[in-house]
């Protein structure tokens, strides 16, 4: 039971560490930062700190972490071989890349309680890519729980609210963005997979790093001193939307399962909507919570039948 609730509590803080990052973005807007500033530091200080965790557990922990696959992949894989599938690991982040730019374009044009709720499209857009790409039918519960989000989503994006005017460029970029981390899921779950993760991770951060800079060219670094505000939040987003999330998850998933992972890791919206509201002074109405709170029973319910199978 404490095994399950370590792994729970693990998936939880991650999605949490998810949801405030439209807050802190939306605090660098504020101080005056620009959408390639944001981006691009976070990126940068992500792929270091990810790179420099890999090559210290690589070095401290080498003979505890080596196993069968990656015997294996050293003995049978030329190391041709092994720089393509890093190559192709790589190219993957061009998504996580996309979703960045695309998703605090959003924050910078709409709420950050609305961004989020836009990101979370990917869950019925995801549904729509697994139909069309690999022919893989979506049953009748899968159906009414992309039918509940969008409802709900029309309630949590407040389009019933007279005083509500939204930005179409921003739910433009909020819809890339879901689509854009769509992609990225059905990708990194078939690629890589038997890379260590933390150099997984690395790869694909520094794919997401490179399309950031070739979208926008890393001139920062040549007018900010490193005692800038920008490197302290960006060192804020790299920890909490780089770092952290995949480490807690990697850890917690495995001792609960997809099912339950699926429902903790919602928190992500309450907590976003709940940090725009508290920090940024952004207005919710009664109606925007509800339709979150929709959003949620939708991912919930599917997943409670596996859940009570397994308990």
């Amino acid at each position: 039971m404490q095994y399950k609730f370590l792994g729970g509590f693990l998936v939880f803080l991650g999605a949490c560490s998810f949801g405030v990052l439209s807050s802190i973005v939306k605090t660098a807007y504020k101080t005056g930062y620009s959408l390639g500033e944001v981006t691009g530091v976070q990126c940068f200080l992500g792929m270091l700190m990810l790179w420099s965790i890999h090559f210290i557990v690589k070095t401290v922990y080498k003979p505890k972490i080596t196993t069968s696959t990656d015997k294996s992949l050293a003995t049978s894989s030329s190391k041709k071989t092994q720089l393509t599938k890093k190559w192709k690991v790589c190219a993957v982040g061009l998504f996580p890349g996309l979703v960045g730019i695309c998703y605090y374009q959003c924050v910078q044009l709409v709420p950050a309680s609305i961004a989020i709720i836009l990101l979370m499209q990917y869950l019925w857009i995801s549904v729509f890519i697994d139909f069309v790409i690999f022919k893989n039918k979506p049953s009748m519960i899968q159906l009414a729980v992309v039918i509940v989000i969008i409802l709900g989503s029309s309630l949590a994006a407040g389009i019933f609210n007279q005083d509500i005017s939204l930005n179409l460029t921003g739910c433009f970029f909020g819809f890339l963005a879901a689509l854009m981390y769509s992609l990225f899921i059905s990708t990194s779950s078939n690629i890589g997979n038997e890379l260590p993760k933390l150099e997984k991770s690395a790869l694909m951060i520094t794919g997401a790093c490179i399309i950031t800079f070739l979208i926008f060219p890393p001139l920062f670094f040549f007018k900010l001193d490193f005692s800038d505000k920008l490197y302290q939040l960006g060192f804020l987003l790299a920890l909490l939307g780089t770092v952290l999330p995949p480490f807690l998850f990697s850890i917690g998933i495995p001792r609960i399962g997809i099912s339950l992972s699926a429902i903790l890791s919602a928190a992500e919206l309450p907590v976003a909507v709940t940090c725009s509201y508290f920090y940024l002074q952004e207005s919710v109405h009664f109606n925007q919570w509800f339709g979150v709170s929709i959003i949620l029973l939708a991912i919930a319910l599917p997943n409670l039948k596996h859940i009570q199978k397994t308990d």
